[in-house]
């Protein structure tokens, strides 16, 4: 039981901390090289990794080369009220940015890009730009705020949830294990009292047929 507990907990921790590292803001320092708009095929197994609407429309994509040469790609489409909360509506204008960000090799202008998601070449899916904004350099860093103050208070919530959790279980549960505990000796007890005075009844009864043989 104590390999399922703890395997059951791990694939927990799993899924909660794909979706959060899936949901949160990440940043990537990188060299924007192009942008364009394909005609998109979405399957159904996958429409969970693209915002909602159409199966089939027009995408804007974002081209980008990251300073170890590794390139990336972005897609550029709106969340709307939908999830992620990021309520992005300027789609045209991120993409507007992005075009005007191009640059080469021979003159490189570096950039952070917002983004949540993943990119998976197997999977066809690609990470949701949401913001665009020049740095100084390749090397810039960018301190995650928001994703400290989410964690933070996703940390407090789950060490409330557990404290909440223990303090019920001693309060209700513990009791009531003990209280069970407690009546099932009681019980066990009494079996055997009954086996010692059943045993001592039947010693009498054969001492008494043993006397009448006699």
């Amino acid at each position: 039981m104590r390999y399922v507990k703890w395997t059951l907990i791990a694939l927990i921790v799993l899924i909660v901390g794909s979706f959060v590292h899936y949901t949160l803001p990440q940043h990537d320092i990188v060299r924007v090289v192009g942008t364009n708009t394909e005609r998109t095929i979405i399957p159904t197994n996958r429409a969970m990794f693209w915002s909602s609407g159409e199966p089939t429309r027009d995408v804007q994509f974002i081209q980008t080369v990251k300073a170890n040469g590794k390139t990336m790609e972005y897609r550029n489409e709106d969340t709307g009220w939908g999830w992620p909360p990021y309520f992005k509506f300027d789609t045209s204008s991120l993409y507007t940015e992005a075009s005007d960000a191009e640059s080469d090799k021979a003159a490189p202008e570096w950039y952070s890009i917002t983004h949540y998601g993943w990119r998976n070449e197997v999977l066809s899916i690609f990470p949701n730009a949401i913001a665009i904004k020049p740095v100084a350099g390749p090397d810039a860093k960018i301190v995650p705020w928001v994703n400290i103050i989410i964690l933070v208070f996703l940390a407090i919530v789950i060490l409330l949830i557990w404290r909440m959790w223990v303090q019920f279980r001693e309060r209700t549960i513990d009791p009531l294990v003990e209280d069970a505990g407690e009546a099932w000796d009681a019980v066990d007890d009494k079996a055997d009292a009954f086996k010692d005075s059943a045993r001592d009844k039947a010693r009498g009864i054969k001492g008494w047929f043993a006397g009448l043989r006699k």
